[in-house]
């Protein structure tokens, strides 16, 4: 098939930026949240801060546990909702509401009745300790909620219904910046209540956005407006059969971001310049990086519904698809991040070195931006649609405990490498990836219609 050919199809593109574009726009909102978080509570004081970021450390467990679950279940979704399957739909989200509430039960239990020995193990300073504690107690009452969202948003996208779960969550954005501003400061008569006034504005944006969610799904009756008994009407190896695909989704979160939390423990001991320029470049790139998470998300959705529609050869001309058109979008992006650097930088007033580390350290993720997003597209998108969450187990966390977190601590603790050189060395990672990924994707072994097995 020629390339002219492989990307001519004007269906595809529509159904792609109906997908990609909310998905990207929800996590644009969603880094902008934490953006806006970070500059209100800022002006309290550093101590403010830690204190907060160390209680989000521990909503970060929780949030690992919560996708791994949603990604899971969009999976079985995604291929139902191909096979036209509603029953069973609506079971994959009961499943989903289960689990993420067990787990999210869990963790409030521990924020609420053991916040000091929680934060005591990420700090011993007593005043951040006392400040977190504060937050934690009254945040954890979100996290039952933020579950419930988490579940029925990634199941509305799995039908194609993206823009809903985007909308939400710029309703949601503007209820948290209204309320932070108003409790975290005292304003039209509230009482000023700080760091507490914080977490009680992320739980009431949290109460917005999930209320929002249910409200639309079941006024519209989409989909997923699923009646509890729809919901529990489970089977031992229905249960079974989805967790067989899930656990590895969960893991391979899991194991990812202890990996990359190991890249951060070397940018650390490599000094605060080092640390100050990867928070600058950092923040740009996640920024750059909403744009191809929206394509991944698309592309995992189209594919997904075309095995369920039992069109495997679709599902890999789709596969064929996104791996070539997101590369090359991704070159671009780098291209014109690469070469506006300068100006996109310009902004903080920062030491000559730290500029000078930043600057280079997005000429890094530039040259291996295509790279990145082709290994995106194949195990968020590709491989994972088709159920093959093991062998993606395998590709995500070897590339990283195999290749990146050696030559992170070589290059950077034992051959002492300036910090750019190491990300260079650690975005090797994404050469090991493409290496097995591909010839993975060219087999079609990844291609597993999950509805057929679990009827």
């Amino acid at each position: 098939m020629s390339i002219k050919k492989l990307l001519n199809d004007k269906h595809f593109y529509k159904v792609m930026l109906n997908l990609a574009i909310p998905i990207a726009l929800q996590n644009f909102i969603s880094s902008s949240l934490n953006l806006v978080d970070t500059i209100m509570i800022g002006k309290l004081g550093e101590k403010a801060i830690a204190s907060v970021g160390l209680a989000n450390q521990y909503f970060f467990l929780l949030n690992l546990l919560l996708f791994g679950i949603s990604s899971g279940s969009s999976i079985f979704t995604a291929q139902y909702w191909g096979n036209k399957d509603v029953k069973n739909i609506r079971r994959v989200l009961g499943v989903c509401l289960i689990s993420g509430g067990i787990a999210s039960m869990i963790f409030t239990i521990g924020g609420f009745i053991f916040p000091k020995q929680i934060l005591g193990i990420f700090s011993k300073d007593k005043d951040v300790i006392i400040l977190g504690s504060q937050y934690l107690k009254i945040i954890a009452f979100s996290y039952i909620i933020t579950s419930i969202s988490f579940s029925y948003s990634f199941a509305l996208r799995s039908t194609g219904e993206a823009k809903t779960p985007m909308v939400v969550s710029a309703i949601s954005l503007c209820t948290n910046t209204f309320f932070n501003y108003v409790l975290i400061y005292g304003k039209f008569g509230f009482p000023r209540l700080e760091v507490r006034g914080a977490a009680i504005a992320t739980v009431i944006a949290r109460i917005v956005e999930m209320t929002l969610i249910l409200y639309v799904t079941y006024k519209n009756n989409y989909a997923i407006a699923a009646k509890i008994n729809e919901m529990i009407d489970l089977s031992i190896s229905f249960v079974k059969n989805f967790f067989k695909v899930t656990i590895p989704v969960i893991l391979n979160e899991s194991i990812w971001a202890l990996g990359v939390t190991l890249y951060s423990f070397v940018y650390a001991r490599m000094g605060t310049n080092v640390i100050a320029s990867t928070n600058i470049s950092g923040t740009i790139e996640n920024i750059a990086w909403v744009i191809f998470m929206g394509i991944g998300n698309a592309c995992a959705v189209m594919i997904g519904t075309k095995i369920g529609e039992k069109n495997e050869e679709d599902a890999f001309i789709y596969a064929k698809r996104f791996i070539t058109l997101g590369p090359s979008i991704a070159l671009i992006v780098g291209f014109i991040v690469f070469l506006s650097s300068k100006w996109i930088l310009s902004p903080y007033n920062v030491s000559a070195e730290v500029y000078e580390f930043a600057r280079k350290n997005l000429t890094v993720f530039s040259a291996f931006l295509w790279a990145k997003c082709f290994n995106y597209l194949s195990v968020v998108g590709i491989l994972r649609s088709g159920g093959d969450t093991k062998f993606c187990l395998f590709l995500d966390t070897g590339g990283v405990w195999l290749i990146g977190v050696p030559l992170a601590f070589l290059g950077g603790l034992v051959w002492k490498l300036p910090v750019y050189w190491v990300l260079a060395l650690v975005s090797l990672e994404e050469v090991f990836k493409i290496i097995f990924g591909l010839p993975r994707i060219l087999s079609k072994k990844w291609i597993n219609n999950l509805t057929l097995k679990t009827k």
